[in-house]
């Protein structure tokens, strides 16, 4: 068994979890009846440091599983045509495994036991991958099966904002409208705005125990500071 020294930084500060920040787009918002057509995903990786940053961004476009629904107003809203040649779109269990299967090799070659789903409104894109993974049989998920970090809230906590364009207009990463919408786009911008608010709170506090000081060291330290 490794020391607490010996765990990589990154499984040390999330408990074990390594965060992946999704973004999902779909045909409606209903994951067991409306089609998943657009899935992206950032792997947060950390420096020596101990500071966060969006890893390479995973992508796919994917095809309305068969007997799904197609809700119009969903698609007026991120102006998706689900049928247009040039989307490349793949069926859903390929379009998992090529989202998934560098998830869990980064999971494992983290130290990480699972990956942690990080979204704006998380609950939303969980319910979507959870349903394409239960419907496609596929194997193993990287991810916890109901445990997120929420964007809204901390965006809410650190900037008053619980929309992700002001919020990331806010953090200063700017927002255009024309590329919103997308997984691709929506995923990375999420992503910054993440790891603009957990490198904030390390600024603030830097001493914790994901540092790998116990809660006694943290307070004996304290005392000898005063």
């Amino acid at each position: 068994m490794m020391d607490n020294a010996q765990i990589p930084q990154i499984a040390r500060r999330f408990r074990g979890f390594l965060p992946v920040v999704v973004d999902v787009e779909t045909a409606g918002f209903d994951p067991q009846r409306h089609a998943l057509l657009e899935i992206a995903a950032s792997i947060i990786r950390m420096d020596e440091k101990g500071l966060i940053f969006p890893g390479a961004t995973l992508h796919c476009h994917v095809l309305p599983f068969i007997g799904s629904e197609i809700d119009p107003r969903a698609l007026a809203f991120t102006g998706i045509d689900p049928h247009h040649p040039f989307r490349d779109a793949l069926p859903e269990k390929e379009a998992l495994s090529r989202i998934l299967l560098p998830i869990r090799k980064a999971v494992k070659s983290s130290g990480c036991n699972r990956a942690i789903l990080v979204g704006h409104n998380a609950a939303f894109d969980l319910g979507f991958l959870r349903a394409a993974v239960e419907r496609t049989g596929f194997k193993n998920s990287p991810f916890h099966s109901f445990s997120v970090f929420d964007t809204v809230s901390l965006a809410g906590l650190a900037f008053g904002q619980t929309v992700l364009a002001r919020a990331a207009q806010l953090a200063g990463l700017g927002w255009n409208n024309h590329e919103a919408h997308s997984a691709l786009y929506d995923v990375e911008q999420t992503a910054r705005l993440f790891c603009q608010i957990v490198n904030r709170w390390r600024e603030l506090d830097p001493l914790r125990v994901w540092e790998g000081v116990s809660p006694d060291d943290r307070n004996e330290s304290e005392e000898c500071r005063v």
